[in-house]
């Protein structure tokens, strides 16, 4: 690592943001606004308290509700859907329904995002989440398999601009060094709804035959429901941009925005133009965090898709295999939260996702060679999701965190978000289900795709370091000749900027 935290007064370069910013955040003197208003270190502190709580809290909530939706046909399935609908197990029609939800999902994430400056965030996220409940609860009135892809396939179109449209939102409120931590706590409800969706769907499923409906509807129905009202409920309460937030002072709003301004520096990138956009879609960083994003999203997905269904082919009963899913992933939301906190602090973020990586790895491992007993099989669950919810969350900073303002965070956010979940399509046709309980494929791309998500990362960090190294040594120092418009919109490549490790 590059920070040295036991000498604060000599950082090094490639912790930081800029050249000129030489000074330990701990150590940091008061902000001033431009009307000379001390911020305080204690009113600073209230400050970020009061963008905590009108940012943090809603945007969990609605992540929660978008995982439960997005996770619950897996646990539907086990209560009957495939039955219902007459797909037999023998098939891929599971997996026809799932990957129908991940195309439109993966190809929407960019062009959706680029909406979401033009337009306020309440509105644009709460639309989205108003359509695709609808299309959850109809999930539950459907009666055949194309039904159900067709409903799925609108709930994918509609979720493709929430997850990056959430990071960005809370990205544009926090310094670079700040974000993990909020990120891995907004992500943490993806992993608490795994816990909360097993337990919900057990709950419902106990209506089984009342209103001459089956239990596996009643989970669509009943959720669906409940994200339409949280939806019209988070029109009201959603945060603006920093510029046009109204819970904060004056004072206190302007100490916000200069604060991020010093963070951020020269970098602006708020210019789309064609140049910038081909640059940001061929630049190599951000294809590296996506390819390290899509192995951890394979087994994220897997984990979503199939876990229920796993865990019940190795002896537990439908309602012994929801209830057995929250344990795992209770375990994964505390070292994810855990490790997000230690990567803020040590403002690091490569060692952390190899951490998860490695994690991940002993979990595919004891699944591909059917380790004996049931209950080590059922430790590779534990592995794989913590290891996975560690790892995500990180990469998504990661890439923030270096990719400057603007569009261009816009973009790359998208870009690997999307790019990423295409990992689903994979995961979604590997676990065949005449191969359960095995699933040879399954377990061996798992395997394999988490070793290429390290090294991704592997490869991330000594080119972000060899480039760190080349502008402390002033070979980029050549662009600040470039006319100042052209300057103004190079964002991470200005030659003042310095990538987080």
């Amino acid at each position: 690592m590059d920070v040295s935290i036991s000498d604060p007064k000599a950082p090094q370069a490639s912790s930081l943001p800029f050249k000129s910013n030489t000074v330990d955040q701990a150590e940091a003197p008061p902000l001033y606004s431009k009307n000379d208003v001390v911020l305080s270190p204690a009113a600073e502190r209230r400050m970020i308290l009061k963008v905590d709580l009108a940012v943090m809290p809603i945007l969990f909530l609605l992540f929660l509700v978008s995982f439960v939706d997005r996770s619950n046909l897996a646990n539907a399935r086990i209560e009957g859907l495939e039955k219902s609908l007459h797909i037999p197990r023998t098939s891929n029609g599971y997996n026809v329904a799932l990957f129908s939800f991940t195309i439109p999902y993966v190809l929407f994430e960019v062009p959706a995002n680029m909406l979401l400056k033009r337009v306020r965030p309440n509105r644009w996220l709460s639309g989205l989440m108003f359509s695709w409940g609808i299309c959850t609860m109809g999930q539950g009135f459907t009666q055949n398999l194309g039904g159900l892809a067709t409903c799925r396939a609108l709930m994918g179109l509609f979720e493709s601009g929430f997850v990056p449209g959430c990071a960005y939102l809370i990205g544009s409120y926090y310094k670079r060094h700040e974000f993990q931590f909020r990120y891995s706590i907004f992500f943490s409800a993806a992993i608490l709804a795994g816990a909360f969706s097993g337990f919900l769907a057990y709950l419902l499923a106990k209506m089984d035959g009342v209103g001459g409906y089956e239990g596996w509807r009643w989970i669509f129905i009943i959720e669906g429901l409940i994200t339409i009202v949280i939806a019209a409920a988070a029109f009201f309460i959603i945060a603006p941009w920093p510029e046009d937030c109204r819970f904060l002072k004056p004072h206190e709003k302007e100490m916000l925005l200069e604060r991020l301004a010093v963070d951020r520096g020269h970098v602006k990138h708020d210019t789309l133009t064609l140049r910038a956009f081909i640059t940001t879609l061929t630049d190599w960083k951000i294809w590296a965090g996506m390819l390290a994003y899509f192995g951890a999203d394979h087994s994220a997905s897997a984990v979503v898709s199939f876990q229920p269904t796993i865990l019940r082919e190795l002896g537990y009963t439908a309602s012994e295999a929801q209830i057995h899913t929250i344990p795992v992933f209770m375990v994964a939301l505390v070292l994810a939260i855990t490790v997000a906190w230690f990567s803020d602090r040590l403002h690091h973020r490569y060692a952390f996702c190899m951490l998860g990586v490695t994690i991940c790895m002993v979990g595919w491992i004891l699944e591909l060679a059917q380790v004996n007993p049931v209950g080590a099989r059922y430790f590779g669950m534990f592995a794989i999701t913590a290891g996975v919810y560690i790892l995500m969350p990180v990469l998504v900073v990661w890439n923030l965190n270096n990719l400057g303002t603007g569009y261009r965070r816009v973009i790359g956010a998208a870009f690997q978000i999307g790019g990423g979940n295409s990992a689903a399509l994979v995961s979604q046709n590997v676990f065949i289900s005449k191969h359960a309980p095995r699933y040879p494929e399954g377990f061996g791309t798992g395997f394999a795709l988490n070793v290429m998500a390290g090294i991704c990362c592997t490869v991330l960090f000594f080119g972000l370091r060899a480039e760190n190294r080349r502008r402390d040594k002033g070979l980029r120092d050549h662009r600040f000749a470039l006319p100042q418009d052209e300057l103004d919109n190079l964002g991470d490549d200005h030659p003042a900027f310095r990538y987080t490790l």
